[in-house]
């Protein structure tokens, strides 16, 4: 009888040192997680790319599993898009005029070919796992759960609306505002997924819900439906709201799985390990249970050590560490406590 993996995930980076990456992924399998998640940015493209392909080697080499993140490839979440300064009409425009100077309109045929280039890079250094982090679209000056400011309203994107629907685009968010950026999102990841996978990777992406950001039920669903899709998750973060960390995690997780389950994908669900105040360390552990309780069997951590190299860490890293550690155990207790309990069946 074989047994269901649990996967244990962390996001790890910050450090392109290797003497270093040997003791972090030894560290990393001491604290019971059998999956990194690696950025590669397109400063890693530029400066790091055999750096990266030895930490891809690195990693695998502690029997680690491996995905890469394309880490502000389009700006953010994560870096600054630095592909811009190459192409700077492909910036995203907002309904106002004004120019996003750090993210890329994904409408834009320029950033797509780059995307492509970079997921042949990837594919060169050893990466057989894509994780597409946070796709969205920006916003600002939120009203009623809607954006008053949005993009993209760049004059490609209103060419495409007006295309698309036979009148010019307007400046206030409509159904119709909604529904096209839904579709520039939808159709962004069917072009470049479809790109991957025909390099035979594997696709995985995380969604944050939200006006703000494009994304919906609606663009989930369509997201979901895409052949070349293999596995979506979310991001339940808890901290900045008032929400219980075991009851968001746990309707969240039930929700991705839902959506999951009715297109044949793969999930991931990840906690947040980063921005931990002093003394809430131990919601980790009722966070990363809910995930569990929930169905999740794809269960990753942001980040390494409580994201101790950025400037969003954990107020204590060492003891955040810990906890995330005691999360994963306590997780692969279980699990190995529910795998054994089926040889005990009479």
């Amino acid at each position: 009888m074989k047994h269901d993996k649990l996967i244990k995930g962390v996001a790890y980076h910050g450090n392109r040192i290797l003497r270093h990456v040997e003791t972090d992924m030894r560290d990393i399998i001491e604290r019971h997680f059998n999956l990194v998640v690696h950025m590669f940015s397109h400063t890693d493209w530029d400066r790091h790319r055999n750096i990266m392909k030895e930490i891809i080697q690195i990693t695998e080499g502690y029997g680690l599993d491996v995905w890469v993140d394309n880490w502000g490839l389009g700006g953010p979440p994560g870096d600054k898009a630095h592909f811009l300064g190459y192409s700077p009409d492909s910036r995203q425009v907002y309904s106002d005029g004004a120019v996003d100077p750090v993210r890329a309109c994904l409408n834009s045929p320029d950033f797509r070919n780059f995307t492509k280039e970079w997921i042949d890079v990837v594919r060169d250094i050893g990466g057989k796992s894509i994780f597409w982090d946070e796709p969205h679209l920006a916003a600002k000056s939120m009203e009623n759960g809607q954006p008053q400011v949005w993009t993209c309203r760049c004059p490609r994107c209103q060419s495409l609306f007006e295309e698309r629907y036979g009148k010019k685009m307007p400046t206030e968010f409509t159904e119709e505002v909604s529904q096209f950026r839904i579709g520039s999102i939808v159709d962004y990841f069917a072009e470049v997924t479809r790109y991957s996978k025909s390099k035979q990777m594997e696709n995985i992406v995380c969604v944050m819900l939200g006006a703000e950001y494009g994304i919906n039920l609606s663009t989930i669903h369509e997201i979901a439906s895409l052949d070349s899709l293999d596995n979506i998750g979310s991001d339940p973060y808890w901290l900045g709201s008032d929400a219980d960390p075991y009851q968001l995690v746990y309707d969240s997780t039930k929700r991705n799985l839902e959506v999951c389950g009715q297109y044949g994908k793969s999930h991931n669900l990840w906690i947040q390990g980063y921005g931990t105040p002093a003394g809430r360390e131990e919601e980790i552990i009722l966070a990363t249970d809910a995930a569990y309780d929930a169905g999740a069997r794809t269960i990753l951590v942001w980040g390494y050590r409580g994201s101790e190299s950025n400037d969003y860490r954990a107020h204590h890293t060492d003891l955040t560490w810990k906890i995330i550690g005691d999360a994963m155990r306590r997780i692969t207790d279980r699990h190995m406590d529910a795998q054994r309990a089926k040889y005990l069946l009479p």
